[in-house]
């Protein structure tokens, strides 16, 4: 069996029909466990990430607005313009819709798993608070499951490698910038492989000068770029839709039918199923846990506060920034062409609805939204090595996750995008099993956090 062989393998066998069970039946769980009773808090959720109410003095390391900036800086990324991209492709328009109800049922489990998150926060072995599901199981239930956190961290730190997002960067830049559009495609293999390994060398010192500075300058960075590269990438979006806007009523209405056709590209209603939700997954991670790492870093005191805030998360950004890509992509009409994946297929989309400057826009925040993503990463990995091995070698798993940039420099896509999802579906497994257990906690302090709110 070859390497590719074995990467489409893993993955197969890991995302099967059971984790729609796991990851959407959980989260409809949590969606009706709780009453739908967060969801009627989302403007107290904004007023929480405004500031109005920080606790400055509270254990933790970074603001809610921090925490929020941090975990979005690692899902509002590749999942969100290249993994549209294979979505639709594997699965057709109608994968989008089924990323929307992941979506909305991810949106009820962040606010439990992000809850938790602050609930059972733990020690490291320095001292310092830490927050992620490997704590979540062990403070919340007990350390005769100390292996289910073990087996979070192992594959977490897996599935953190920065694979997915090196290689659609190395990509994009490679094709725009290096080769230029009437260039692509020429070369021999080895004179690509020499400028990928190159590409991929710039891309570890910027990364490796910002990580080595932990979660406080990863915050800082995150909270500065990723929210003024929404602003651009959705102003795209919004441009294209707008100039089309005949058209998107359409569009609209061929993702919602697509997803119940039994003749999709993806085999039907449950290929097309799996493929949305599969793709939501690395888009919001929302039962995946590793944003639970980010939010279980906040200074608050409150857990069902970090919940609401986490609750934006998914909202952003899967109904908006998958969405501006799935419709740009629509509406260019490359994907129906064939010959292309990932993020080059979305880079085709922005040069057909935005002749000339599309593509550079795109550029511009796909450069920021990866590097941002790949430094969140190297602290989620990071929490997993620290979790089982101590804080004294986690510089040995950062060199060795810089490293990793290099590989993903340099090979397949195909073989990347199998060895993240079936990372992150192994990762949610003792994320979503934790919650569901300790979803009667959540409950009980979420009710009286909200009966507090009515009596101020």
């Amino acid at each position: 069996m070859t390497f590719a062989e074995a990467t489409s393998a893993f993955a197969a066998y890991a995302w099967g029909p059971h984790m729609l069970f796991l990851l959407v039946g959980g989260g409809l769980f949590f969606l009706f466990y709780s009453g739908f009773a967060p969801f009627r808090y989302l403007k107290h959720a904004i007023n929480i990430l405004r500031g109005k109410y920080d606790e400055p003095n509270a254990e933790g390391q970074i603001s809610h607005l921090g925490a929020l900036s941090s975990a979005m800086a690692g899902t509002v990324g590749m999942g969100n313009i290249g993994g549209v991209a294979l979505a639709m492709v594997a699965g057709g328009p109608g994968a989008i819709f089924w990323m929307w109800v992941s979506a909305i049922v991810g949106m009820a489990t962040k606010f439990f798993t992000c809850t938790l998150a602050i609930m059972y926060r733990g020690h490291d072995d320095q001292g310092v608070v830490r927050g992620g599901p490997m704590y979540i199981i062990t403070e919340g239930l007990g350390p005769k499951w100390k292996p289910l956190a073990v087996f979070f961290a192992v594959v977490g730190m897996m599935g953190n490698f920065p694979l997915f997002n090196t290689n659609q960067l190395v990509t994009i830049v490679k094709e725009w910038v290096v080769l230029g559009p009437d260039n692509m495609g020429t070369g021999g293999a080895s004179d690509h492989f020499w400028l990928q390994l190159g590409l991929g060398a710039i891309i570890m010192v910027v990364v490796g000068s910002v990580v080595l500075g932990g979660i406080t300058r990863i915050a800082a960075v995150a909270t500065k770029a990723v929210p003024t590269m929404i602003v651009i990438y959705v102003g795209c979006a919004v441009y294209v839709i707008g100039s089309h806007i005949e058209q998107v009523p359409g569009y609209l209405a061929q993702i919602v039918t697509d997803a119940f056709s039994m003749k999709s590209v993806a085999g039907g209603i449950l290929g097309t199923l799996l493929i949305g939700v599969k793709r939501a997954a690395f888009s919001n991670e929302a039962g995946i846990g590793t944003e639970v790492m980010a939010h279980g870093s906040a200074k608050t005191a409150q857990p069902v506060k970090e919940g609401l805030v986490a609750m934006l998360g998914p909202a952003i950004d899967t109904l908006l920034v998958c969405t501006a890509t799935a419709l740009i992509i629509l509406i260019s009409g490359v994907w129906q062409q064939g010959g292309v994946d990932g993020i080059s297929l979305s880079s085709r989309a922005f040069e057909e609805t935005m002749p000339g400057v599309g593509p550079y826009l795109l550029l511009l925040c796909v450069v920021f939204f990866a590097i941002t993503t790949i430094i969140t990463q190297a602290f989620y990995g990071s929490q997993c090595f620290r979790f089982l091995c101590g804080s004294r070698y986690v510089p040995l798993y950062q060199s060795f996750f810089l490293l990793t940039i290099l590989f993903a420099a340099t090979t397949s896509l195909n073989n990347v995008v199998n060895l993240i999802d079936g990372a992150y579906a192994l990762m949610a497994i003792p994320t979503m099993i934790s919650a569901v257990l300790l979803a009667p906690k959540v409950k009980v302090a979420a009710k009286q956090y909200f009966a507090s709110l009515k009596q101020q």
